[in-house]
């Protein structure tokens, strides 16, 4: 996609226009994986650790005849780690803990009699054994086995088993041993997905898996999807700004590189009523590549996937960012506060401008695994609530069974449904009895 300058985003004719548009379509990059992914879930489900040590090889180019990272090699990982990583690591588990908690403390039992004798209520249950998968990427990213197994201790799993590519950085090990991974092995890509999913003689089904990865790993959770459980789909990372004419063109310019430097594919924007400020942060943007350490990475995501959207005012700056529904929506406005209960989709709101995505990324609390390419319209990111089950139960006694089972049986009949008809009857008949004698 080859977007002008000065046209208008699709629907948004007359509302808003590109200051600086996006060279390609995030969306429509996908590459053909489909294929490619299936066979590999299809040997795995067959072949077990075979497969697995094939593509291992294939694809890691390491070969490994254990994948198990034993209690040994734990220890030895987190020995090698420089005790200042070892601080900032055990600081943000700390923090993800303790915000897990508290949401998990406002997921309550419910129990309640609506009628005389029916009694309905619900149960939050852990998911037995759950699956995270961290991805190993261009750098060590320490906060990825924190945000996906922290919660799910906090949850009260029974097992949270914690796969990563082979040639992970060891502080990565180290990571997901201090956020508690009950086991780690060390497999990467589709192939992990399938150990997870179908089980291995080394690696145990789990019931359902969390965590990002790319497009090898996103198709292969898509394909899964069902008989195991996955958290989301994950795209490239994004993030938006939102701002007026209060913005700082050099702080909005800041995150969006500290985003683009993710990968080659991450979307970054601002959204502004704006049009001095608009133009004032392509020209940043410009200036500070010049000198960031990254910019080859950053760059390249800049210009295929960068924009700058003016919008004649308020409203449809809104309308806009709801449009997008970014997975960091960052709110740099006269009253962000105000402003941060007009929007509506988004995977994690960044209020005011001290409140960089990177923090959150990193430590603060709040989890970093994000809707994206849109899910933000339906869904929130992962939380200590995507480690439980809601399920529900009922409970009748006489009382109960006299007040609803007149309804169930005539419903029964009016839909043909004589087996059911006779459920309710039965019982019904019975207590009738019972009260007669």
């Amino acid at each position: 996609m080859t977007t002008a300058i000065g046209s208008a985003p699709i629907g948004f004719e007359g509302r808003a226009t590109y200051v600086k548009a996006p060279g390609r379509n995030s969306l429509a990059d996908t590459g053909d994986v489909v294929d490619l992914v299936t066979q590999i879930l299809k040997d795995v489900r067959l072949r077990g650790d075979a497969a697995v040590r094939e593509y291992s090889g294939k694809f890691d180019k390491i070969e490994l005849e254990r994948f198990e990272v034993s209690p040994a090699e734990r220890l030895a990982a987190l020995a090698g780690m420089e005790k200042q990583t070892q601080a900032d690591t055990e600081f943000a588990i700390e923090n993800v803990r303790h915000f897990a908690q508290a949401q998990l403390d406002t997921i309550l039992p419910l129990d309640i009699e609506p009628m005389p004798g029916l009694h309905l209520g619900h149960r939050v249950i852990p998911i037995e054994r759950v699956g995270a998968y961290v991805p190993g990427g261009r750098f060590p990213l320490l906060s990825a086995p924190i945000m996906t197994i922290v919660p799910g201790k906090v949850a009260g799993c029974d097992e949270v088993v914690a796969c990563l590519p082979p040639n992970a950085h060891p502080a990565m090990i180290a990571g997901c041993h201090l956020s508690g991974a009950d086991r780690i092995f060390r497999i990467g890509g589709a192939q992990a997905i399938a150990a997870m999913a179908f089980g291995t003689e080394s690696v145990p089904q789990v019931n359902k898996i969390m965590g990002p990865g790319n497009a090898f790993v996103n198709e292969a959770k898509r394909q899964v999807f069902g008989p195991i459980g996955i958290d989301q789909l994950a795209g490239p990372s994004e993030i938006f700004v939102v701002a007026d004419s209060t913005g700082d063109p050099e702080l909005i310019a800041t995150d969006l590189l500290g985003q683009a430097e993710h990968d080659v594919r991450t979307r970054v924007g601002l959204i502004t009523t704006d049009r001095a400020l608009a133009e004032a942060t392509v020209l940043e943007v410009a200036r500070q590549l010049e000198t960031l350490a990254t910019a080859t990475v950053a760059r390249e995501s800049w210009d295929n996937y960068g924009e700058i959207v003016y919008c004649v005012d308020e409203a449809a700056m809104i309308a806009y960012s709801d449009h997008v529904a970014a997975e960091h929506l960052q709110i740099h406005t006269a009253d962000p506060h105000a402003f941060s209960y007009k929007v509506r989709n988004y995977g994690s709101l960044f209020i005011g401008e001290n409140a960089s995505v990177v923090y959150s990324d990193k430590c603060v609390g709040t989890n970093h695994t994000l809707p994206t390419i849109g899910a933000g319209r339906y869904t929130g990111g992962l939380w200590v609530g995507s480690y439980v089950k809601i399920a529900t139960y009922q409970w009748l006694d006489a009382a109960g069974v006299a007040a609803v089972a007149p309804s169930a049986i005539r419903q029964s009949g009016s839909e043909g449904l004589e087996g059911h008809q006779k459920a309710a009857a039965i019982r019904y008949d019975r207590q009738l009895a019972a009260s007669a004698a």
